[in-house]
């Protein structure tokens, strides 16, 4: 197992604890919106208000861990990370087969659960913890992985990707790019993820992209989709992906920045939050001007949405109907390009 990610992440982590630098709002919000978190945690450890108690769990204590509360830490908030991985690890909760979907959330939240499972491996309150971690992840990463292999090799418009079940012969970027993510963190931290298979998932990936011309200039960015065009939340997706897969200077992600410093961000977004999530990571990971502009284009509108109780939650449609726990974890995810504690997210 390959630990030094593990030191380097507790010495940012100590360094930012002993530094103790200057609040500011952003701080507070994410204060608030952890809070709130909290308060939704059930007696058996989920946290949700809205269904789908395996993602959302996840969702929130990945969101603890990204702003310096993994389930190892003693304060209030790690105490809730805690109990939150405790249910995620209970038995009953992962089917024999690895698959962690079966509250509804699909392949979605499988994927969801296994990106965390792997940002947390080595930050668990004890080895015994990080043991049951690595046992629960190495089942999910094998689910990831035969359900990649159910595509037909022949089917260029779906070969490489994921969909909404395990054993679907149809593809998606919004859902390849949360097994992706999870694939890519796993190897981070050691796991045994094959090579071919991370190759498979860009290539898929590569071949949403897709150029366009906005006003006079060359840009483009991925679609939901093989042939579909660029819109804020799949290019932010696939910008993002492309990175932690360290394809920094590809065509692709040029493409996709210039995109996304077009894009004027709008709270009312049919896919807002989540959207905002990757833009925000992925344009952190570009660094110089895009990265201080979209962390400002983020915290102005977030920090100005959140509610008195201190959870977000997106104004209609699909996003609406996740829920408070969503929105704010998504939320709180986004902002969390100023700490950067998470393996995965680090340049």
């Amino acid at each position: 197992m390959k630990w030094s990610w593990l030191a380097a992440w507790v010495g940012v982590w100590a360094t930012a604890v002993v530094a103790g630098p200057l609040r500011d709002r952003t701080d507070e919000a994410v204060d608030r919106a952890l809070a709130f978190l909290a308060s939704q945690q059930k007696p058996n450890g989920a946290i949700t208000d809205a269904g789908n108690p395996h993602a959302m769990t996840a969702l929130a204590i990945l969101a603890a861990a990204a702003t310096g509360h993994p389930p190892g830490t003693p304060d209030a908030i790690g105490v809730m990370a805690r109990k939150g991985l405790e249910y995620l690890l209970a038995d009953g909760q992962q089917r024999p087969n690895g698959y962690y979907g079966g509250d509804g959330s699909r392949m979605y939240g499988h994927g969801i659960v296994t990106l965390t499972l792997a940002e947390l491996l080595g930050m668990g309150p004890d080895a015994e913890t990080d043991r049951r971690i690595q046992a629960r992840l190495e089942k999910a990463i094998e689910l990831i992985l035969w359900s990649q292999d159910r595509k037909d090799r022949n089917d260029s418009q779906n070969f490489g990707g994921w969909r909404y079940e395990p054993d679907s012969r149809d593809s998606d970027l919004s859902v390849t790019i949360w097994q992706l993510m999870a694939l890519r963190a796993a190897k981070n931290a050691g796991m045994d993820v094959p090579k071919e298979a991370i190759e498979k998932a860009v290539a898929y990936l590569r071949r949403t992209f897709k150029e366009v011309e906005r006003r006079g200039q060359k840009a483009g960015g991925c679609g939901y989709q093989p042939g579909r065009g660029p819109t804020y939340t799949s290019a932010s997706y696939g910008l993002l992906a492309m990175q932690v897969c360290g394809l920094y200077t590809a065509p692709e992600v040029e493409a996709a920045a210039a995109f996304l410093r077009q894009e004027k961000l709008d709270w009312n977004d049919r896919f807002f939050l989540y959207g905002t999530y990757y833009y925000a990571q992925g344009m952190y990971q570009r660094g110089g001007e895009d990265a201080l502009i979209s962390r400002r284009n983020v915290e102005e509108v977030l920090l100005s949405k959140q509610n008195e109780d201190g959870s977000w939650q997106a104004p209609h449609g699909e996003e609406r109907n996740a829920g408070r726990v969503y929105g704010t974890s998504m939320a709180v995810l986004a902002l969390a390009v100023k700490y950067h504690y998470l393996p995965i997210y680090q340049r």
